[in-house]
């Protein structure tokens, strides 16, 4: 069994800081899109294929966010569990 992400599938991000920065350089380095979910204005949004401005505990939002990524990961532990629990119902979620 392959549970490799083919390339050119898209990982989700939720945070756009420093870390969420240097998850899409790499992910994109490894043939991957990336797709940064976060509040307001941060520095991944300088190198990732698409942003998304949305509020952490806006669940409509976070649905269509999760609609549109192969799955998703986080860099920074403070997203509200309700969130976390939209997000999953529908999309691989790492760490879960």
């Amino acid at each position: 069994m392959n549970d490799r992400l083919p390339a050119g599938s898209t990982i989700g991000i939720l945070g756009g800081g420093q870390l969420g920065r240097m998850l899409s350089v790499a992910a994109s380095r490894l043939g991957y899109r990336t797709h940064i979910y976060e509040p307001g204005a941060a520095p991944a949004g300088d190198v990732a294929a698409q942003v998304t401005q949305g509020a952490y505990d806006d669940l409509e939002a976070l649905a269509r966010f999760a609609a549109s990524v192969d799955l998703i990961t986080y860099e920074f532990e403070n997203i509200p569990a309700e969130a976390l629990d939209v997000l999953a119902a529908t999309t691989p979620l790492f760490p879960s």
